[in-house]
Parts: C-alpha cells; sequence; structure tokens
C-alpha cells in the first residue's frame, strides 16, 4: 500500500465514519438518557397517583378508616420504585359541593436530573364516600 500523497489525503474519505461517529454518538446518548428520566418520572407519578387513589378507596369502603387509608397507600409504595421518594401521606374526609368524599394526599419529591433538580410534588386521590 503506497501512501497517499498530499492532495489525496486530504480530498479522501478514509477514516470520516469513525470521526462522525464520536462526534454524533455523545448527542444520542444524551437524548436517550432525557428519555429515559422522562419515563421514569412520568411512572413514578403515575403509580403515585394510583397509590392515592387506592388508598382514598379503601377510606370509602371501610365506612372512612383514614388509617387504613394511608396504611393502603404506603403498601402499594413500598413495593415499587415510587416509594423512595414519597415524603408524606396524608388522608382526611373532604367535602366538594354535596358530594362527601375521601381524599389521600401524598407529598413527594422527584428525583430529576438536568435543569430541574429535585421537584415537589403534592398527588391527590379522591373517591366519593358511599
Amino acid at each position: 500500500m503506497s501512501p497517499l500523497n498530499f492532495h489525496d489525503r486530504f480530498t479522501s474519505d478514509r477514516g470520516n465514519a469513525s470521526v462522525e461517529f464520536a462526534l454524533v454518538a455523545p448527542l444520542l446518548m444524551l437524548v436517550a438518557l432525557a428519555v429515559l428520566q422522562l419515563m421514569l418520572a412520568i411512572h413514578v407519578r403515575t403509580v403515585i397517583t394510583s397509590a392515592a387513589i387506592e388508598g382514598a378507596r379503601v377510606a370509602a369502603l371501610v365506612d372512612g378508616d383514614l388509617a387504613r387509608a394511608e396504611s393502603r397507600t404506603r403498601s402499594i409504595l413500598e413495593s415499587n420504585i415510587a416509594g423512595t421518594a414519597v415524603q408524606s401521606i396524608r388522608a382526611s374526609r373532604v367535602t366538594a359541593g354535596a358530594n362527601d368524599m375521601f381524599a389521600v394526599v401524598v407529598e413527594t419529591e422527584l428525583p430529576l436530573l438536568g435543569f430541574y433538580g429535585p421537584t415537589s410534588m403534592k398527588l391527590t386521590g379522591h373517591a366519593l364516600a358511599e
């Protein structure tokens, strides 16, 4: 194999793919990690909301036992990755218009990376009293 002369070295495409990969790969990894972080945040929010709704439903079905509502919400969250972010769980009886309802409020801090940092959320689940 003969060495390339000066003109051929600068007009050749040899080695071009590895340079392009080195420039594009970090950007692709950044986008993939951002999508993964977004998926995790949506998952945590959905699980916590569902647990709060389930806790409120339990309170509505067992004659307004608020301690059981908090306990049920906590037991659902302990078996999931979302449980590590929970700061407090409160159950209460509320009235909305003419409707008597139970509400379970879960306060959590969502550990995000990037521009947002830890984000506090207060998610509430409601159920009509029966």
